[in-house]
């Protein structure tokens, strides 16, 4: 009997210390499966921050392209303004500038027409008064001519040795050659005219000539004015020689 009691306590016992591990195992089993959705739960609200800070990174990175494209837009419109402004002043300053060459032409052409009407004028009072002037100057060639007419040359006429000597400015030979002697002739007729001391001085290539012999009394009233002569050196000195009659010269002296 008691042999019985013990092998039941030993079965009993041994049953039971199975099935204590298998239960407690059970247990941890149970409460595993419990915990696991509470874990999830904390991994799924620890992945929010992480996901709240993801997405508004996407959102500030976003906000950023926006603000850079907004910038860009900005800086583009006042690009295009201050090129649009650049342009209208460049051509406000070529139309100004056309302008204002506009007006000097007009000015131009207004001083220019106030200058030809001057000249016009000027020309015509020229031409009112050249008859007269030329009236006047031939008068006065005229008189001081006619009054150097010798009426009896043969004793009128010196020559330079008479003179003593000629002592005025004598032309360089270059020069005497190229417009002087018997092969350059000329007319007095148009040449410069002045009346000095009473005698008659004209001005010859730069040179003035003037007369202090008289002239013949049968040489023509206007041979001054219609006959060649030509300026020679002779014995000494220099005259004044007509071609109509060769052989006579008359005494004149050279200056500048």
């Amino acid at each position: 009997m008691n042999a019985i009691r013990i092998t039941s306590t030993a079965i009993l016992s041994l049953l039971l210390g199975i099935a204590a591990p298998a239960y407690a195992q059970h247990e941890q089993k149970g409460g595993e499966k419990q915990d696991h959705p509470q874990q999830q739960e904390n991994k799924h609200e620890q992945a929010k921050p992480q996901q709240q800070h993801a997405q508004q990174q996407q959102h500030a990175q976003q906000q950023q392209r926006q603000d850079q494209n907004k910038q860009q837009q900005q800086h583009a419109q006042q690009q295009q303004r201050q090129d649009q402004n650049k342009q209208q002043q460049q051509h406000a300053q070529q139309q100004q500038r056309q302008d204002q060459n506009k007006q000097q032409q007009q000015h131009a052409q207004q001083q220019q027409r106030q200058d030809q009407n001057k000249q016009q004028q000027h020309a015509q009072q020229r031409g009112n008064e050249r008859p007269q002037r030329i009236q006047e100057q031939q008068r006065i060639q005229q008189s001081a001519w006619q009054q150097h007419r010798s009426q009896r040359w043969d004793s009128d006429h010196r020559n330079w040795q008479q003179r003593g000597g000629y002592n005025g400015y004598r032309i360089p030979n270059d020069r005497y050659r190229g417009y002087f002697g018997r092969d350059h002739g000329f007319r007095i007729y148009g040449l410069p005219f002045l009346v000095v001391g009473g005698y008659p001085r004209f001005q010859y290539e730069g040179y003035w000539i003037s007369l202090v012999d008289p002239w013949p009394e049968y040489w023509g009233n206007d041979w001054y004015d219609n006959d060649d002569v030509y300026v020679a050196y002779a014995d000494n000195g220099y005259y004044l020689y007509n071609r109509r009659y060769p052989n006579i010269g008359i005494a004149i002296r050279i200056s500048m």
